[in-house]
């Protein structure tokens, strides 16, 4: 039994990606499309916008229909969320998620089952495969372009949504690394002047990241565990998620990258010192914030520009105040930017030789690190155009930390 999405429930985008299945599956003449995963598989949460659970569904593509077999329990929100017909678990006798996709095959192909040619991902876990491929005559493991990387204007809006969530959060550390003061003790031999004190005890990373989840959450979004903020060597971690105390006069590195409520991520990156500014955090942070603006006037050409005249553009700048890029120890060891989706990371890159296109959404970050020192890194998140591109951030790229910024953050917000 199969239950209809109501015809008044947004299409969610839907239409475009079953086409280009419908496209794929007849060149690769093959009968159907079938992909098995569970919510940690972004490519089953683009086809299907369903949040399901850590345990295996099905979603199959065919007669030019999308059809969800929904996990048990899960009925009613894959019908909220999915822009396709929905078959529940409990009106099955399948024992798992690839014997139901079988069914939903048997249900509706024109011919019978085991004679069916099978189009699937590569992706697919391997036990999967094979109890499909044992139901039907042939089963082709083919990469598909869903279209994930040309994002439309609804998801540009989710991402938008996202990005302005994480702003609230930057803004939220830069409070607290305005209101911190350097330790102190009454006898000033005992003084740790290497360590910062706020709301009455010392200043960590973890302190100040889970000031920053918190913040997330309040709006709306989970900080998937990718709330990476690092202090002084930690910084050159490009992925620090430990705890590290925060001391005056280091470079202090938040990258906020929260996943919003349909699946897709925000990227946003700033690097702040508290207290005095030494020579090599401001020609790193003066070297990085060129990279940026660099990065941008490559930009500004728009779909059709080649992806990796974006990344020599930052690096051209970045060597000019004496930084290496590459495979380096000192400078800048990865890319300008990548693209975001329902993937933190996904096409496209900024490295590429492939030009960008309209409806890109990518990260501009370029960055400066010295395992010794500390490092810098200025992160926003943009959409390419079809004559230059919009930039979905609106934060300030300022050293010294604003102690006004939460206050103002709100007008920021809506400047996107």
């Amino acid at each position: 039994m199969t239950r209809n999405r109501p015809s008044s429930r947004p299409n969610r985008d839907g239409n475009a990606t079953f086409e280009r299945l419908a496209d794929a599956t007849a060149a690769a003449g093959a009968d159907a499309f079938v992909h098995v995963g569970d919510r940690f598989d972004d490519d089953l949460r683009y086809l299907t916008r369903f949040a399901g659970p850590d345990r295996d569904y099905a979603f199959v593509h065919v007669a030019g229909r999308a059809v969800l077999c929904a996990p048990r329990l899960f009925a009613e929100q894959a019908e909220r969320e999915f822009p396709g017909s929905v078959v529940s678990a409990s009106e099955s006798s399948a024992s798992s998620a690839a014997e139901r996709a079988l069914e939903v095959l048997g249900d509706r192909l024109a011919s019978p089952l085991e004679d069916a040619c099978v189009l699937a991902l590569p992706s697919m876990p391997a036990g999967v495969t094979r109890t499909v491929a044992d139901g039907v005559d042939e089963v082709v493991l083919e990469p598909i372009d869903l279209g994930r990387a040309r994002k439309t204007s609804a998801e540009r809006d989710r991402h938008a949504f996202v990005q302005r969530a994480a702003q609230r959060g930057m803004a939220r550390a830069e409070a607290v690394l305005a209101a911190a003061t350097p330790e102190t003790a009454e006898d000033a031999e005992e003084a740790r002047l290497d360590e910062l004190r706020w709301d009455g005890d010392l200043l960590t990373t973890e302190r100040l990241r889970r000031e920053v989840n918190a913040t997330l959450a309040r709006s709306g979004v989970r900080d998937a565990g990718n709330t990476v903020i690092g202090a002084g060597t930690t910084c050159a971690d490009l992925h620090f998620t430990g705890d590290d105390r925060i001391g005056p006069g280091e470079t202090v590195l938040l990258d906020l990258s929260p996943r919003g409520p349909q699946g897709y991520y925000a990227d946003l990156t700033r690097t702040y010192v508290v207290g005095d500014v030494g020579e090599w955090e401001r020609r790193s942070y003066d070297a990085v914030a060129e990279a940026r603006d660099a990065a941008f006037d490559a930009l500004r050409g728009g779909a059709g520009t080649r992806a990796a005249d974006v990344h020599e553009a930052a690096t051209g700048k970045l060597a000019e105040y004496g930084f290496e890029s590459g495979d380096v120890d000192v400078g800048m060891s990865h890319g300008t930017g990548h693209g975001v989706g329902v993937s933190l990371h996904e096409a496209p890159s900024l490295s590429s030789e492939d030009p960008l296109e309209a409806g890109h959404v990518v990260t501009v970050e370029p960055g400066v690190y010295d395992p010794d020192r500390g490092g810098v890194r200025l992160e926003d998140l943009v959409v390419v155009t079809a004559d230059g591109y919009e930039n979905l951030t609106a934060y300030p790229c300022e050293i010294e930390p604003n102690p006004t910024r939460a206050e103002t953050i709100s007008d920021l917000s809506n400047q996107i």
